[in-house]
């Protein structure tokens, strides 16, 4: 784990919002000299507080304008079970994350989908027919706040 200060904090705020920032920009943004961030950043990456970069898309601008969270419970746990079902899933494009988890269900799963009966088709089309799915429980996101993360 690597050691955060303020301004640690504030530099992985302003990346959090938005990535495509320069060292330049970060330091005009933090009344930091330019060199000064880059160093800062370039120890935030090598210490892993900064693990890459990525693209958000606008699901609803590429006309997904329906999320779905899904709990899926196994009708089988043993290992082949899991190897079967997390290979299944991962082929699935509508699929944006799969999730193993420790609760009420074994998977948690973000699907997309052009409107609701698109979302039905994937589900019983795709979903249901996946290796070792028992049970399947949906909730259907209303709206989200993004948050650039815990700092």
């Amino acid at each position: 784990m690597i050691d955060l200060d303020d301004t640690d904090r504030a530099i992985l705020r302003a990346l959090g919002a938005d990535a495509t920032l320069s060292a330049g920009a970060v330091a005009r943004h933090l009344g930091l000299s330019q060199p000064t961030a880059w160093r800062r950043i370039k120890r935030l990456t090598d210490g892993g507080a900064i693990a890459g970069q990525r693209l958000v898309l606008d699901q609803a601008a590429l006309g997904f304008g329906v999320t779905v969270f899904l709990g899926v419970t196994l009708a089988t746990k043993g290992r082949v079970s899991l190897e079967d079902f997390e290979r299944a899933v991962i082929a699935i494009p509508e699929v944006q994350t799969v999730q193993h988890v420790l609760g009420l269900y074994d998977y948690r799963l973000r699907v997309v989908a052009r409107d609701l009966p698109d979302f039905e088709r994937v589900l019983r089309r795709r979903i249901m027919t996946l290796p070792g799915v028992g049970q399947v429980d949906a909730n259907v996101l209303l709206s989200e706040e993004r948050r650039p993360g815990p700092l």
